[in-house]
């Protein structure tokens, strides 16, 4: 690593379009760390494949489809049986 950098022709994100693109789409989103079983990020991960669309963002539509199946407050049974019914559409 050098202890100096040149960024004097650099270009700021708001220049280069795909920067734009990305900036834009990760409005309204947070990162965060967590912890999921191997198995169920597999599935995610294959379904996603399969649909040609990031895993991530399969997740997020489980999270949110459980979230919206009713009015209730997310609770880890409700995330449990979402997740479950989730990989069971990946199996078969």
């Amino acid at each position: 690593m050098r202890s100096e950098y040149d960024f004097s022709k650099a270009k700021r994100a708001k220049d280069v379009p795909h920067l734009v693109k990305l900036q834009a789409e990760m409005k309204g989103k947070t990162r965060i760390t967590i912890m999921l079983d191997n198995d169920v990020i597999d599935a995610f991960r294959s379904r996603a494949e399969q649909e040609g669309r990031g895993y991530q963002t399969a997740i997020n539509e489980a999270l949110r489809a459980a979230i919206n199946a009713d009015a209730a407050p997310v609770t880890v049974g409700a995330l449990r049986r979402e997740l479950k019914r989730a990989l069971k559409d990946v199996a078969m």
